[in-house]
């Protein structure tokens, strides 16, 4: 089986997170980091030994998934973009910044059979671990 070629725009903190843990991945290959600085790209993508670009355009064709780890403005054009190349996308919270925006990519994902995915993991922030150490069922957590 193939691995599934993946890349990831914006590799700032939590982008460098994402290309990190897809580096060290089974069946997944890091195809490339993408960042408009692109010093911080080539120093990410020396070190996870993958290739380095300053536009995301020039991942279009050679990914099947990709992380968008921008600042939210640039959420929707960018995983449009994507989208509409047929790229399955996780996007980092909030997913855009406004419902419309939302509702056209999660549109343009079901027409087209992708996965859209927003990354909102909250499992290790250490509020919610302190908190579960002082309420031991909690019937839902309102933040």
């Amino acid at each position: 089986m193939e691995p599934i070629r993946i890349g990831v725009v914006g590799v700032g903190y939590l982008g460098k997170f994402h290309a990190e843990k897809y580096a060290r991945m089974d069946g997944v290959k890091l195809v490339g980091v993408v960042d408009i600085i692109g010093e911080r790209a080539k120093e990410i993508a020396e070190q996870l030994k993958t290739e380095s670009f300053s536009d995301y355009r020039d991942l279009l064709g050679k990914v099947d998934a990709v992380s968008v780890v921008v600042p939210t403005p640039l959420h929707f054009s960018i995983s449009r973009d994507f989208l509409e190349n047929s790229v399955d996308v996780l996007i980092e919270k909030p997913i855009t910044e406004t419902l419309e925006e939302a509702d056209a990519l999660i549109s343009i994902a079901d027409s087209r059979g992708l996965i859209i995915q927003v990354g909102h993991l909250e499992r290790f922030n250490p509020a919610v671990i302190a908190l579960r150490e002082v309420v031991d069922r909690p019937l839902f957590i309102e933040s």
